[in-house]
């Protein structure tokens, strides 16, 4: 049965929304209130943390100028009830490169730490991986088909959240059972974009790939073990989030994202992933270790 509700907001009200909810206001030199995601509880999701700081980050800094890559601590979970703050501290303006360090901080008390390399575009030596051969994101179900195909398996509140129109589309290369998950690979890939055009703005296109580049790359850890993030009593968080920003791209156009886990160990997972456009070109590439505790084993002890 449909359970899309009738008066689910257009593809360009949900594009629109996540543009304003990556933005950021300056509220004086240097600082910056970043919104919370209408209608949010609990816990802050990480990507939206890591693009209002690059935000942030790129407001503090003129062009020609580019980010081209960030390193982040997450320290504390951020909470849905309140904006975050961000204080960006200016601790390098060279010629070709600047250094940005982003404090994100919530009821006084800081969550994220960032560090991002700023650098003026410049010709040089090329290389690159090969785009994997996968299927075409044409050719693939897409996420309600799949939802639906589970049926009766899905329990109704899972289903109602899994229903939830978002404003980033993903078409999954091969698909796992999230009710039922056998060990596999620890590589995974998917198609993702913005579901409805936005403007040429660069910045914008950047803080919206590093937003999405929080999604499925913990996951990748636990393949090998025949889990998911619905497995009873896994605790899941990210410890930290590297992406460098290699060329151009745009985030309303189809993406490839292609992940793998080298290492997990001690309650952590390790995760790499590269971002390729549609013509195959290696736009971004991401690193992050995270948290992935069987808490019977491990007690119940926080990150």
């Amino acid at each position: 049965m449909d359970t899309v509700p009738r008066s689910a907001p257009s593809p360009d009200r949900l594009a629109q929304g996540l543009v304003d909810l990556l933005d950021v206001e300056e509220i004086d030199t240097d600082l910056y209130r970043g919104a919370r995601r209408p209608g949010g509880q609990g816990r802050v999701f990480g990507g939206q943390v890591i693009a209002q700081a690059l935000q942030a980050a790129q407001r503090s800094t003129e062009a020609p100028k580019v980010a081209h890559s960030l390193h982040a601590y997450f320290m504390r979970p951020g909470d849905e009830r309140y904006p975050i703050i961000y204080r960006v501290e200016r601790d390098f303006e060279g010629r070709s490169f600047a250094t940005r360090r982003v404090i994100a901080m919530q009821k006084g008390k800081p969550i994220l730490n960032m560090a991002c390399s700023f650098q003026t575009p410049e010709e040089g030596m090329h290389h690159q991986d090969a785009m994997p051969d996968v299927p075409r994101p044409e050719a693939l179900p897409t996420e309600r088909a799949l939802l639906d195909e589970l049926g009766d398996q899905v329990p109704a509140p899972l289903r109602a959240f899994l229903s939830q129109i978002r404003p980033i589309e993903m078409r999954v290369t091969d698909p796992r059972q999230v009710m039922t998950p056998a060990p596999r690979a620890p590589q995974q890939s998917i198609w993702f974009r913005l579901v409805a055009p936005i403007g040429d703005d660069p910045m914008l296109h950047r803080a919206i790939l590093a937003y999405a580049s929080d999604f499925v790359l913990l996951g990748t850890s636990t393949l090998p073990h025949g889990m998911s993030w619905l497995t009873h009593d896994m605790q899941t968080a990210s410890l930290d989030h590297a992406l460098w920003l290699h060329e151009p791209f745009r985030a309303d156009e189809w993406l490839l994202y292609t992940t793998d886990s080298p290492w997990a160990g001690h309650a952590r997972g390790f995760n790499r992933g590269r971002i390729f456009t549609a013509d195959g070109r290696l736009v971004a590439s991401v690193a992050q270790e995270g948290l992935i505790r069987l808490r019977q084993l491990q007690g119940d002890a926080g990150a």
